[in-house]
């Protein structure tokens, strides 16, 4: 019935059909319990109503009312607490095999790049009934990554990661939008989702003449001079970096935080934060000398260190 409405686009992704069977719940609830208080005021209104000189009758307390109208909303909300915590985890938790696809935001356009070096703008491109997992960040403002279809939408921030996945379920080209104010031609940031057959997808990037982000990053590596402190011939000027990735860091201020996308670009740009514990804060900062861009080659690089494993 709500594919023939505008409001409610065709469900095309594994989630979709999850969020839609806990929106529909909560608004079946609401318009059920706001319907049965309306109808309670306009009966008791009326039936209740004080007559001329009738006099006032003391009013009764009910317990069981009491209890009822306590305990049966305390349930409701625990019952869709657990609908809800059970539908988010679900969509914040990529699977393991997940394809890992880089996208920058920015004024005013969607910069993305496939594992195998092919880059798109407003468009992505993916395979039908293969996991996507999204690794997002904003060159500017706050944006936000949306596509109704797939019932999918994650802020876009500027300074860190933020990610989402998905699986889509159907082919043909999908509404891709940006859902957060940010600047002038806000309006204009739009793009699509193209879903293809496995094959075709695979003729697709074979057609792909760019390197991939790893090689890239390899090549940034060099270039900014970081395997002079982060090789094993360095001179242990800073941690050895082959292996490291997914794994625990203890920093000098005795905190162990975990070898992630997110701890890599905040050592990037902002190296004196968190310190390895038994080195030097000797490292110069690449704030403003790396784009967002550049950054996730080196992040995928540094990845491809650790093995296959690491890049999903």
């Amino acid at each position: 019935m709500w594919r023939n409405l505008p409001l409610f686009p065709e469900r095309a992704s594994t989630i979709a059909g999850d969020v839609d069977g806990l929106f529909f719940l909560l608004f079946g609830i609401a318009a059920f319990f706001s319907t049965l208080i309306f109808l309670c005021i306009l009966y008791f209104a009326i039936r209740y109503r004080r007559r001329p000189f009738q006099p006032a009758v003391p009013t009764r307390n009910s317990l069981l009312l009491e209890v009822l109208w306590t305990a049966l909303p305390v349930c409701i909300t625990i019952g869709l607490f657990i609908l809800g915590s059970n539908v988010f985890m679900h969509a914040r938790q990529a699977p393991a095999d997940a394809v890992n696809v880089y996208v920058v935001g920015k004024q005013w356009m969607w910069k993305v790049q496939h594992p195998e070096g092919r880059r798109e703008i407003d468009e992505l491109h993916v395979p039908v009934g293969r996991p996507i997992k999204l690794t997002m960040a904003s060159q500017d403002v706050i944006h936000d990554f949306f596509i109704p279809a797939f019932r999918v939408k994650q802020d876009v921030v500027p300074g860190r990661y933020t990610a989402m996945w998905f699986e889509a379920t159907k082919t043909g080209e999908f509404h891709l939008f940006c859902s957060q104010y940010c600047g002038t031609q806000h309006s204009g940031m739009t793009g699509k989702v193209v879903v293809m057959e496995p094959r075709d997808f695979e003729n697709w990037l074979a057609g792909n003449t760019e390197e991939p982000p790893a090689k890239t990053g390899e090549r940034l590596f060099d270039e900014f001079g970081c395997k002079n402190c982060h090789s094993s011939e360095s001179g242990q000027r800073g941690p050895v970096l082959q292996g490291a990735y997914g794994k625990p860091v203890r920093l000098q201020n005795g905190r162990t935080v975990l070898f992630d996308d997110a701890y890599i670009r905040n050592s990037i740009v902002n190296p004196s934060a968190e310190i390895t514990e038994g080195y030097r804060p000797i490292m110069p900062t690449f704030q403003g000398q790396l784009t967002e861009e550049q950054i996730m080659e080196l992040i995928a690089y540094i990845k491809s260190l650790t093995g296959s494993a690491a890049q999903q």
